[in-house]
């Protein structure tokens, strides 16, 4: 199955649906026009992420609202399967959500981020509570978590027990922090042997988003490259095979023995 992955550049004040659905809409007809199966974009990519509590509060929208039903229509008429990222209004708070809409418009997972960091994260959203959200891409169960959640090993642990075969991490890391993006996450995906999708904004300054969006295999290694304007990377399931094989770390665990560890 091939993926394609959206690292956009951070632009002061980018908030608007109507910019992210017209360069959306783009970026479908790329990818699937290049043989993808699913197109990743970063941590609420439909509005940016440091917004203020008033541009939240204009753009925070409910799951079925007309964001949804837009990126809908554009995952349907590409017959690409889409995972996008907004603030997520429901009747008691707004959280830090990404959303999977299938190849038929139908929305298949959505996930709250559960692991806030820092002080905006915390004062901005409620976190959520359910860490295994899982759907089905093609022949692969694709799991969603969101950027932070990926530097807690039992999160992508979790996942890789739950039969996910490819975690999909949209995110907002920046500068200096690029060791997370370098490190941790081609870790993750070894240890726990499973494809990872990590897909980040970029920004040129030297505090910003620092890019380095990557598709990381059971392997450990990149399995990602240019495209256009996407990463793309061809997934095979015979890889997880064989690196499941070459390194049991999931059939060698001993359970019984992590019972204290909490």
């Amino acid at each position: 199955m091939r993926i394609a992955c959206w690292q956009p550049e951070w632009v002061a004040g980018l908030s608007h649906h109507d910019e992210f659905l017209g360069q959306l809409e783009q970026l479908a007809a790329a990818a699937a026009g290049g043989g993808a199966s699913l197109l990743v974009t970063p941590e609420m990519s439909a509005t940016g992420y440091h917004l203020t509590r008033g541009q939240m509060a204009q753009l925070a929208e409910p799951a079925d609202g007309p964001l949804t039903a837009a990126v809908a229509r554009i995952a349907a008429r590409h017959r690409l399967a889409i995972v996008y990222g907004w603030p997520e209004r429901d009747e008691k708070s707004v959280y830090n959500s990404v959303q999977l809409v299938g190849a038929d418009g139908a929305v298949a997972a959505r996930y709250r981020k559960t692991h806030l960091y820092g002080e905006f994260d915390r004062s901005s959203f409620a976190p959520g509570d359910d860490l295994l959200v899982q759907a089905k891409v093609g022949p692969f169960t694709v799991g969603l978590i969101v950027c932070y959640d990926v530097e807690f090993p039992e999160t992508v642990r979790a996942h890789a027990l739950a039969g996910t075969d490819l975690l999909v991490v949209p995110t907002a890391l920046v500068r200096p922090w690029e060791f997370v993006a370098r490190t941790i996450v081609p870790a993750r995906a070894f240890e726990s042997q499973l494809f990872l999708a990590y897909v980040n904004w970029h920004s040129p300054s030297a505090d910003g988003y620092c890019g380095l969006s990557t598709v990381a295999g059971p392997d450990g290694r990149s399995w990602s490259r240019p495209s256009g304007p996407l990463l793309v990377a061809d997934l095979d399931r015979d890889a997880l095979a064989a690196a499941r094989r070459a390194t049991p770390y999931l059939a060698d665990r001993r359970p019984e023995l992590y019972g204290g560890v909490r």
